[in-house]
């Protein structure tokens, strides 16, 4: 089996001061994703695709030119979405095995977020179903707000469901991907002014074995906490409240989400927050 184009994108291990992460998206990006589409759909013209990717790129902040790689990739798939979202599923490489090392080398794929972001809210299904494959390469939290926006109900039902499921980058997601105040990305202002639309999602992940998603977890409830921070010190003590008894070791990583999600209202010196994060050291 021939190697993926994603093996041969030098990204770095870490973010690195002074160098835009925007420059990984450039031509040798742009053409190594051109090869990943053209072997598997032979209508998929790469020096076409790559003109009209890199052409303007120089002026653009890295979450524009993912936006505008998307677009050159929509002028060379198939109008008809569900028809390009088998060929962008069959052009992914091999999904991430774990949740460490990876360095930005999954950022090959943001283009492909955007792609499904913006071209595939109006088919549910077929979108939700590229999420779920990026996140397992990347990470769907951009590419799954715009159907939490259109779909809300369909998209929380189904994110709770991937609550259960053994892809720990899926997992992630259901709580990444539904943050309100989620870093580069547009909020939700549905999920801001209603903190109990994704508690389901919350209950179902707070004792989660990963900290890659209890972290997140924490940190849903750090946005949270922006605009309702009575409610998440209601739900932290009621989440510490419910402890006893249970094993030492779920008392101790629960413990742990709750001090970082209160972590900033603390460092404010706000007293509830400061008294729960003590109780949450015992």
């Amino acid at each position: 089996m021939p190697k993926h184009p994603i093996l041969s994108f030098q990204a770095p291990m870490n973010i690195t001061a002074g160098v835009p992460l925007k420059d990984m998206f450039d031509g040798r990006l742009i053409g190594l994703i051109g090869k990943s589409f053209a072997a598997v759909h032979g209508e998929f013209d790469t020096k076409r695709f790559k003109a009209k990717a890199t052409a303007g790129l120089a002026d653009l902040t890295m979450m524009q030119r993912s936006a505008h790689i998307a677009a050159a990739l929509a002028a060379e798939l198939p109008d008809d979405f569900q028809a390009a979202a088998q060929i962008l599923i069959r052009s992914l490489g091999p999904s991430l095995d774990g949740t460490e090392g990876n360095g930005l080398r999954p950022f090959f794929y943001m283009p492909h977020a955007s792609f499904v972001g913006k071209y595939g809210v109006q088919q549910f299904k077929a979108g939700m179903a590229v999420n779920y494959e990026i996140t397992r390469r990347f990470t769907a939290e951009f590419s799954v707000r715009p159907f939490l926006m259109r779909h809300e109900q369909r998209a929380l039902a189904l994110l709770k469901k991937w609550t259960k499921d053994p892809d720990v980058h899926v997992r992630r997601l259901c709580s990444e991907g539904t943050r309100p105040r989620l870093p580069w990305a547009s909020r939700l202002p549905a999920f801001q002014a209603n903190p109990e639309l994704a508690l389901p999602i919350l209950e179902a992940l707070k004792d989660d074995e990963e900290l890659y998603v209890r972290r997140s977890v924490a940190n849903h409830l750090g946005d949270l906490c922006k605009d309702h921070p009575e409610w998440v010190f209601a739900l932290c003590a009621r989440w510490v409240d419910e402890l006893k008894g249970q094993p030492e070791e779920r008392v101790q990583q629960r413990h742990w989400m709750v001090r970082h999600a209160l972590r900033h209202p603390a460092k404010k010196g706000v007293e509830a927050a400061l008294e729960l994060r003590e109780r949450a050291k015992r």
